[in-house]
């Protein structure tokens, strides 16, 4: 059977049954700009996409009937130069005018930069205990071949299970096009969806689910700390920290952080505490951007830091914070210890 001809269709088609609503296509071109990849034709309808294969997922914005011709691409423009632009009139000693025309200096050729190093790339398998449907493409790139039964494309070494694809992602870099496994760069997309695959494989249909061990990273967390005469305020910014997992453990005089946030990344800190609190009154609750943990402590001294030390600070003291919805500042009630208190009565 032909194949459509037409962007973002590309089906085989039965031109018994091709009638004017079979095909769904895109009648603009394709833009790509800043990393952002849409169509002329529909970009205020559609989002743009940053993956190229989320781009070639795109629904069609334009319906019509299949059709195998080949589109048709513009001719480039041809420019043509004027030859007295760059004409020199010069007069000789006997009033003969000499006629030459002045090459224009060419700018030295800019040394070319190397491409960068890319990691290598992890190929998807094909799941053969996943059923497929009939009519399902093969996810390769540039493959195309559409899936009849598990003995033709599948199963054996036929002809049929051979895939000829490109492993790595496509590269569009100032109006060229192509792939990062291979050299050959066009510069019209309809070219560019010619481009034959540079390697030969087994068709994926429906690819294997990775379990793909991460790598644990330790990182730090900002950790910003207020006190009133009773508690002290202590707030860890760990965005989205996993609660079920996560422990955070209060004793008489530390406690223990140990936070798992999105991804590989862990958050742990033991901080011994300038003074001693009372575990059972004290308390913590995550939130989305932070945890919160209020320790109740033992008496009403000023701690001078949040966490214990042996340095010498001198005569430094800090003031009490005051209570409220926005914390130290902006608050509503003032909280004075009791010294303080009797000077204001």
């Amino acid at each position: 059977m032909p194949r459509c001809t037409r962007k973002g269709c590309g089906q085989d088609f039965d031109l018994a049954t091709n009638d004017p609503s079979s095909c769904t296509y895109h009648s603009g071109a394709p833009v790509f700009h800043e990393g952002l990849k849409s169509w002329s034709c529909c970009s205020d309808v559609n989002k743009p996409a940053l993956d190229f294969d989320e781009f070639m997922k795109i629904p069609g914005c334009t319906v019509s009937s299949h059709t195998d011709k080949a589109p048709e691409v513009p001719a480039p423009a041809i420019k043509t130069s004027s030859i007295t632009s760059n004409l020199i009139v010069k007069e000789a000693k006997d009033g003969v005018e000499v006629y030459s025309t002045s090459t224009p200096k060419l700018a030295p050729p800019k040394p070319s930069i190397p491409p960068p190093v890319e990691a290598p790339v992890v190929e998807d398998e094909d799941d053969l205990d996943v059923p497929v449907s009939p009519g399902a493409v093969c996810q390769r790139r540039s493959c195309g071949t559409a899936f009849v039964s598990d003995e033709v494309n599948r199963i054996g070494d036929g002809d049929e299970t051979v895939c000829t694809y490109h492993p790595a992602v496509p590269i569009f870099h100032e109006g060229s096009k192509g792939y990062m496994c291979c050299k050959r760069r066009v510069l019209e997309f309809d070219e560019f969806l010619k481009i034959e695959g540079c390697k030969k494989g087994r068709h994926v249909f429906a690819p294997k689910q990775r379990t793909e061990l991460q790598v644990e990273q330790f990182t730090d967390c900002r950790v910003d700390h207020y006190q009133t005469p009773k508690e002290v305020h202590i707030s860890v910014f760990a965005k989205q920290a996993d609660k079920e997992k996560s422990t955070v453990a209060i004793e008489d005089n530390q406690i223990y952080l140990d936070l798992y946030l999105p991804g590989p990344k862990r958050f742990r800190r033991t901080i011994i505490l300038f003074g001693p609190v009372d575990p059972d009154g004290s308390s913590y609750k995550f939130y989305n951007t932070k945890v919160e943990v209020v320790l109740k402590k033992l008496d009403t001294r000023s701690w001078t830091l949040l966490e214990k030390t042996t340095r010498d600070l001198g005569n430094i003291s800090l003031t009490f914070g005051v209570g409220g919805r926005t914390g130290t500042i902006g608050s509503k009630d003032l909280v004075l210890d009791e010294q303080n208190t009797n000077r204001v009565n």
